[in-house]
């Protein structure tokens, strides 16, 4: 089944998609899941197992530090020992001997580890989907509309599509380009079709160098522009994923547009991406189909944060 494209025409410069959901829609795609959606998905759900999908966040993990970003920081902003000489509480050396007491404070940047990509993390022309302008919606606190506290839990049908293993390797190679003929051709090889509203899930098999952040990072496979059109166009997916980091492959297929498959997917078509899925597990026990759940952590004005989703196997 085909599904109409949200923006622009053959031939014409990409513009931001306009929300068939309303002038004031700020989840896009999302919009697709309904009570009755939700309902029939948790319906079909075994119960026998539940596969995290999320990796772990350490120091030295892979990060996106092209741009400058910041890495991942973690310290203790108390310990036991300390405690003993602070006295932060002021409750005295006794207690202080009795009651131990850790905290910790993080500092990284919003798309590190499985993350999900709010709708205004890239634009066109200086607006974002739906036509938001950053001039008019874009404050010192972050975005006032599409920030990542307006993503609702998201229950779904999630697929796999497990393109290394199609081709026969436990990994695809350096920057190599997925395309639309791969995503059929692994669909065919697993015996499952996509249905409109799915969260579609890529598996590159770089996931396996997770530990390793130099291996990880450097020149890793993902879809290509085709690829992502299949996937919303013709298989109608609400939030696609990777077990990368960038999703998309460089260097960039479009001239005028050095990451076109990010701005098609959020800003035309109003379609989420979760990067660093970890999808060795499903690959692992063949699992295509399941209930796909996850919740992002609400920042507000954020253009993206950190979800724990979490695939439950069907009957």
């Amino acid at each position: 089944m085909m599904f109409a494209v949200l923006s622009g025409t053959a031939g014409a410069a990409p513009q931001v998609g306009v929300s068939p959901w309303g002038p004031k829609d700020e989840i896009g795609r999302l919009n697709l899941i309904t009570p009755a959606s939700r309902a029939a998905i948790m319906a079909r759900v075994s119960g026998t197992q539940a596969y995290d999908l999320a990796v772990d966040y350490f120091i030295g993990m892979p990060s996106w530090q092209a741009a400058g970003d910041p890495p991942y920081q973690m310290w203790m902003t108390h310990t036991p020992h300390g405690n003993l000489v602070a006295d932060s509480m002021q409750v005295g050396e006794a207690m202080n001997r009795h009651v131990s007491y850790s905290g910790s404070a993080v500092s990284m940047y919003a798309h590190m580890g499985t993350h999900i990509d709010a709708l205004n993390h890239f634009g066109l022309n200086g607006k974002i989907w739906n036509g938001y302008s950053a001039a008019e919606h874009l404050g010192d606190r972050g975005w006032k509309v599409t920030g990542a506290e307006k993503l609702p839990p998201i229950v779904a049908r999630g697929v796999l599509i497990d393109v290394a293993a199609a081709k026969g390797l436990d990994m695809l190679p350096d920057n190599y380009r997925v395309t639309r003929q791969d995503l059929r051709e692994a669909l065919a090889r697993q015996g499952v079709g996509l249905q409109k509203g799915d969260v579609v899930l890529i598996r590159t098999g770089r996931m396996q160098h997770y530990e390793n952040a130099q291996a990880y990072m450097a020149n890793p496979p993902g879809l290509g522009l085709d690829a992502a059109r299949f996937l919303v166009e013709e298989g109608g997916a609400m939030v696609v994923g990777a077990d990368n980091l960038s999703f998309e492959t460089f260097p960039a297929e479009v001239p005028d547009n050095y990451i076109p498959v990010h701005t098609y997917l959020l800003a035309q078509q109003g379609a989420f991406i979760i990067e660093l899925v970890n999808l060795e597990a499903l690959s692992r026990d063949r699992v295509y189909e399941f209930a796909f759940i996850g919740a992002s952590l609400k920042f507000r004005g954020a253009d993206a944060a950190p979800i724990r989703p979490v695939a439950l196997p069907l009957r």
